[in-house]
């Protein structure tokens, strides 16, 4: 039987819509391959007479067009499909009640933030049992401690761009007040006041570097009162480079770019390691291995407790009237006025929590690093920890610790894939393409998830029945 011209209709246009996403790959592929070509082509060497030598890498270049065009042919159709995927399911769920293989996953997907806990406070162990006590400095410290302190900085972001939806483009000034504040005190201030409490220098000063955080992110809540949007981020902006500028500028203090050197942690006044001969955590504890790795661990754990410090307090504060308070300046500020709701309090509070937080993680930072100074703080940190609210869904807890593992520990995974020389030549350093990939992968990642990995969020207050809402129902950033 021949079909009408009506009926071959739609398997044509069906055809055409299977064509769009290589199209839109091979337009991607065109302007990688145009705009990469004049920095990926040739590479600019000094020769054995000491000028510089062009090396031809033409391979490179058209490996990573063809790439380009690979994941971006391979997103768009898995993006179609899983549309059609999506209405058919939709349609079957509408005819049929409901799907009865998502609620049996509901128990099991309620007990994942348990489980993940639980490898959280084993990955030291874990580490030490698979690659040793000296590989366990590397993956604890690079990777474990790195990437935690990324997390606790997303959080305390989160509560100011995620729940109180005010665009904070300086937030890591506020570590830079906490770092210095630690390194200040426990340097100038303890040594006069109480010597004998040296040893607790840290654990005396890390509350000290939130209370004078948050003091600061009054301070910078006070003049943005009246702003919103591009001219909140251009204001908060301007705060963060002041406050690099300042320890800058005020070297008899700060002493500049050459830094200062902090105290570091110790356990509970009992060091890790000591030039003076007193006892240390190995000798008292008889343990044999490096004082490097234990120290490590600690502070593994030190920012493994700071940061569920910070989701306790957030997902608690969210639930109050005060959390609730920020969502409803997020989704309008006029409104949240006119139910007499004063806004000044609550931005300040969202400033003032949300530095609290940063300023406990610069403090933190210094105590691990044992050295502070300015090039720490510049405006690429405040951009970094921004991406990872981002792109982890603004107001996902959840999201935004997946995106600080998948942005810091990818970075930094790049460094131990040595195996790609044998693809591209021995003379390919796979740390030089940190940054390109890891921009690629958030172009990506944007295609892909464009509301955040974590598009849905559990309503703080429910009626009758508890459901997720949809993130494209909320607004962010606007305030």
């Amino acid at each position: 039987m021949k079909l009408s011209p009506q009926k071959q209709f739609p398997r044509e246009e069906k055809a055409v819509g299977w064509l769009a996403p290589l199209r839109s790959a091979a337009i991607a592929a065109i302007v990688v391959a145009v705009l990469s070509f004049p920095v990926l082509t040739y590479l600019a060497k000094p020769g054995a007479s000491g000028k510089l030598e062009l090396i031809p890498r033409f391979g490179l270049w058209g490996a990573i067009v063809a790439a380009t065009f690979a994941i971006f042919a391979v997103i768009g159709i898995g993006l179609l499909a899983r549309g059609s995927a999506q209405a058919a399911s939709e349609a079957i769920g509408r005819s049929s009640g409901g799907s009865v293989a998502f609620a049996r996953l509901q128990p099991v997907m309620a007990r994942l933030p348990l489980v993940g806990l639980l490898l959280l406070f084993l990955y030291p162990p874990l580490v030490v049992s698979l690659v040793g006590w000296s590989g366990a400095i590397k993956w604890v410290d690079n990777f474990g401690v790195q990437i935690l302190i990324y997390v606790m900085l997303a959080w305390g972001l989160n509560i100011v761009v995620g729940l109180a939806g005010l665009l904070d483009l300086g937030f890591i000034a506020f570590a830079a007040v906490g770092g210095y504040s630690y390194t200040l005190i426990s340097l100038y201030v303890l040594p006069h006041v109480a010597p004998g409490l040296i040893p607790f220098a840290f654990w005396i000063c890390l509350p000290l570097a939130a209370i004078l955080a948050a003091f600061w992110g009054i301070l910078l809540g006070f003049p943005v009162l009246r702003l919103r949007g591009d001219y909140l981020a251009i204001v908060t902006l301007a705060f963060g480079e002041m406050i690099r500028l300042v320890l800058v500028n005020y070297d008899v203090v700060t002493n500049g770019y050459a830094g200062l050197k902090a105290p570091r942690i110790t356990f509970f006044g009992i060091p890790f390691s000591s030039s003076t001969g007193e006892a240390t955590f190995g000798e008292i504890f008889s343990l044999t291995q490096s004082p490097t790795a234990y120290r490590a661990i600690f502070l593994y754990y030190v920012i493994l407790g700071l940061a569920l410090l910070t989701a306790w307090v957030t997902i608690r504060l969210r639930r109050m009237p005060i959390g609730r308070a920020w969502e409803a300046l997020r989704e309008d500020e006029t409104a949240c006025r006119s139910l007499g709701l004063n806004t000044v309090t609550i931005k300040l509070s969202a400033f003032a929590l949300g530095a609290a937080f940063g300023g406990m993680a610069g403090a933190f930072f210094a105590a691990r690093q044992g050295f502070i100074n300015p090039k720490s703080f510049e405006f690429m940190e405040s951009a970094t920890v921004l991406a990872i609210v981002v792109l982890g869904g603004m107001g996902s807890l959840t999201g935004c610790a997946i995106a600080a593992i998948v942005m810091i520990g990818g970075t930094e995974i790049l460094r131990e894939l040595n195996w790609l020389k044998s693809i591209f030549g021995k003379d390919f350093d796979p740390t030089q393409y940190r940054m390109l990939l890891l921009g690629l992968a958030m172009v990506l990642l944007m295609i892909w998830r464009p509301r955040g990995l974590i598009s849905t969020r559990d309503p703080s207050i429910a009626l009758k029945q508890r459901k997720a809402v949809s993130s494209a129902l909320v607004k962010e950033g606007a305030g």
